[in-house]
């Protein structure tokens, strides 16, 4: 090979690597859940899922949340927001049947790890989960709702959890292509 297109050569296959390897964790469909409170709350958010391979990326920010603390967070059955406690949405969304538990072991597929809230009652989060889809499937959250708790999440007790009122909801909903 010419000498002189050697760079060119080696630019072009590590370009073409980096695409590919862009192309392996491109991004899958979306979906978009917009918290609001739930009566005599006063937590609100807006929460993403994101397919990236086999997983969902969920990032979000929830203000009006009891600082320093834990709070459970859960997809639940129904999309349905309409009652002033969040108990219009069912239980946890659960189409295979699991115990309820921590988003480490068996559990729900609504089952998510917990959100802190920092000193000023502010959760900012970010994290993978595995089992569940967005936009196809039996696992697919779309269509859901989601709920932010007023506790901690115990991931023991069935088929709760045990973390308290429902103090925001949200419907989780596929973002246009």
């Amino acid at each position: 090979m010419n000498t002189r297109l050697r760079p060119l050569a080696l630019a072009l296959m590590l370009g073409s690597a980096a695409l590919l390897g862009a192309c392996a964790h491109a991004p899958g469909p979306s979906a978009t859940a917009t918290l609001l409170p739930t009566t005599g709350n006063a937590a609100v958010g807006v929460v993403t899922f994101q397919m990236v391979d086999d997983r969902v990326l969920v990032k979000g920010k929830v203000r009006g949340l009891k600082p320093n603390q834990d709070h459970g967070f859960h997809a639940h059955e129904k999309g349905d927001c309409s009652s002033g406690d969040g108990m219009s949405t069912g239980g946890h969304f659960n189409p295979t049947g699991k115990p309820h538990g921590s988003p480490l072991g068996d559990h729900h597929a609504g089952d998510m790890p917990a959100i802190t809230a920092d000193a000023n009652g502010v959760a900012d989060f970010e994290f993978m989960l595995s089992g569940v889809t967005i936009g196809s499937g039996p696992t697919d959250l779309v269509g859901h709702g989601l709920i932010v708790h007023a506790s901690q999440d115990d991931y023991a007790t069935q088929p709760t959890g045990n973390s308290g009122a429902r103090i925001a909801c949200g419907v989780i909903k596929q973002d246009p292509h």
